[in-house]
């Protein structure tokens, strides 16, 4: 009968396997980390059902330093630098590429800048005089889509509003009118008060539409499937409050401040428009 190997023997048979296995972990890349996304505020669910805006921290994936957080289920997508860079800007500080992403509505070989929006968001509010005077001066090749959010039982009527106003051309001249109702006349109901469907009606019918035809049209069944279609783009973006530009899809504009956010969309579109689409 053999006697056992030797320890010394069985060391240096193992040797050799433990010193490759060594070398083929110190070879091997590190996990990647993720991105670092900058804090945003999310609503509890009582806020949520208020639809009570919160101040998001600078840098967060909205279009301003204080922008409404959407509810805590919306997707997030991690930014990632596209193959060629950006002239002047900064993946994962200035924006964030949107995988797969794809325009809200077909281009028509126009670039396309999406605002996610809330009329009851103050932030928005806060925005809207900029973007206004910002959208007169794109050019004839880019197109600005509105997509509402409804984010809570406050923000919904005024979802639905949106697109039944869009339905009846009424939007270019009714968007500015809506947010200054709200924030500074206070003669619609915005955050922390009771909705008012009725009130809202009568509202857009200043603009020559009669206020029970507009309130069955905001709860139409096309009404209801492009809100449908709202929600799921804001949640294939990584929309995560309110407002965000996302630029022909692919980018999800960020910023620390309103101004910021605007430069930076015009890079963007820069990008676009020298690309192509």
């Amino acid at each position: 009968m053999k006697s056992p190997a030797k320890p010394s023997r069985l060391l240096s048979l193992l040797l050799p396997a433990l010193l490759l296995a060594a070398c083929s972990n110190q070879n091997a890349p590190a996990p990647a980390e993720p991105a670092a996304t900058p804090a945003s505020s999310t609503p509890s669910a009582e806020a949520q059902a208020a639809a009570a805006s919160s101040a998001a921290a600078a840098g967060a994936a909205t279009a301003g330093p204080d922008a409404t957080a959407a509810p805590a289920d919306a997707a997030t997508t991690a930014a990632t630098a596209p193959a060629a860079a950006i002239p002047g800007l900064v993946a994962g500080t200035d924006y964030a590429v949107i995988p797969g992403g794809q325009p809200f509505e077909p281009r028509n070989g126009k670039v396309e800048v999406v605002e996610v929006f809330g009329y009851v968001c103050p932030a928005c509010a806060r925005l809207q005089p900029l973007f206004s005077a910002w959208k007169k001066k794109l050019p004839a090749d880019v197109r600005v889509t509105y997509v509402p959010a409804a984010f809570g039982r406050e923000w919904v009527p005024y979802a639905h509003a949106f697109y039944a106003a869009d339905a009846m051309g009424l939007v270019d001249r009714s968007h500015d009118a809506v947010f200054h109702a709200i924030h500074i006349e206070q003669s619609l109901p915005g955050e922390g008060k009771e909705p008012d469907e009725q009130a809202i009606a009568k509202f857009y019918g200043k603009y020559g539409v009669d206020p029970k035809v507009f309130a069955d049209a905001m709860h139409s069944f096309t009404i209801d499937a492009k809100l449908a279609r709202a929600k799921q783009f804001m949640v294939d973006s990584g929309v995560e409050g309110t407002p965000t530009l996302i630029v022909d899809g692919k980018y999800r504009v960020l910023g620390k401040s309103y101004e910021d956010v605007l430069r930076i969309t015009d890079a963007l579109i820069a990008q676009e428009r020298a690309t192509g689409p």
